[in-house]
């Protein structure tokens, strides 16, 4: 027998059994995978194999064909299994199948088309507009930082801000004459956001009536000349403490778990409602690509069905027998 016969012959008889513990020597001993990897990807592949013996009578490698890592990855979805779940499942897959073919343990790779299972959109939550009316309308406390925190509460929403962005204002970046924040978003990448209304007027209270106050009230510790919005020491606020007085409000008129995030999620999805089209939101947002404002399109359809029922000239007419 030939050497090409004879690695044929081997090639054909390679158990999945044989090639798996091959594959978990080499994790352990050429990828220093942690203990924890190895025993959920020994985990996944077993469960792989017992699927392929049981259902399918396949044991040995070369038996596989290309479709049933698919279609093994497609059960797992249809007897409900979490979409994380699939997707490591579908990596430990193709990766055992990539060493398999690597390491001539077989003639082909049958995982080489396996896509990872894409998780289901993730819809952002959003308050419907009556609530961010009640959020926004409560009696804040008549002091400095009453006034602030209902500035910081109407900027989020009526400017659609990241937390980040709204912390990082610094007074130079306010241009209040022509309507405008200038915004600083993520990598350092500069927008204008339009800026009115109870936000402005909100705005405007504060800086004449609470920021000065906030400035005065510690000497001992240094203060902060440049940033908009400060904690009770004159310093710039923190992310965290935005986070708190968010929810306390909220809290306060019976939103649970409120953040500053859905602020700007309601922002967006009540400007889209209000017939804002999608390249202005992503401006405004300072998204890098109108595919992420996208999101915002699915929020929301319930009106949808009302609107077409209303206009639609034959929606409402009963089937006649």
């Amino acid at each position: 027998m030939n050497q090409s016969s004879s690695k044929s012959n081997r090639l054909a008889g390679t158990a999945f059994s044989t090639a798996l513990n091959e594959y978990l020597a080499w994790l352990t001993a050429e990828r220093g995978a942690s203990i924890l990897t190895i025993e959920a990807y020994n985990h996944d592949l077993k469960m792989y194999q017992n699927w392929l013996s049981g259902a399918i009578d396949v044991h040995r490698l070369a038996d596989i064909t290309n479709e049933l890592p698919s279609l093994y990855v497609m059960e797992l979805a249809e007897v409900g299994y979490a979409v994380s779940s699939q997707q490591r499942t579908a990596a430990a897959i193709r990766s055992f199948h990539r060493f398999c073919l690597r390491e001539d343990l077989c003639e082909n790779n049958p995982a080489a088309t396996l896509a990872l299972p894409k998780k289901s959109l993730a819809l952002p939550k959003t308050l419907p507009i009556e609530s961010v009316a009640a959020l926004l309308d409560q009696d804040f406390p008549v002091s400095p930082i009453g006034y602030r925190d209902k500035a910081m509460l109407e900027i989020l929403y009526g400017c659609g801000l990241r937390v980040s962005e709204l912390t990082g204002l610094d007074r130079l970046q306010l241009l209040l004459p022509d309507g405008y924040l200038r915004v600083i978003g993520k990598g350092d990448k500069e927008r204008l956001v339009p800026i009115g209304g109870a936000a402005l007027t909100a705005l405007n209270d504060y800086l004449a009536y609470s920021r000065p106050h906030l400035h005065t009230l510690s000497e001992l510790e240094p203060r902060d000349t440049s940033a908009v919005f400060v904690n009770a020491r004159g310093q710039r606020i923190s992310r965290q403490s935005v986070f708190l007085i968010v929810v306390g409000y909220g809290k306060k008129v019976g939103i649970d778990k409120l953040h500053p995030h859905m602020l700007r999620h309601s922002f967006a999805t009540h400007l889209l409602d209000g017939g804002a089209d999608l390249l202005s939101i992503q401006k405004l947002l300072g998204h890098a690509s109108v595919a992420t404002t996208q999101i915002y399109t699915h929020v929301d359809i319930s009106h949808i069905r009302a609107e077409y029922l209303a206009a639609h000239p034959r929606a409402n007419l009963a089937i006649q027998e």
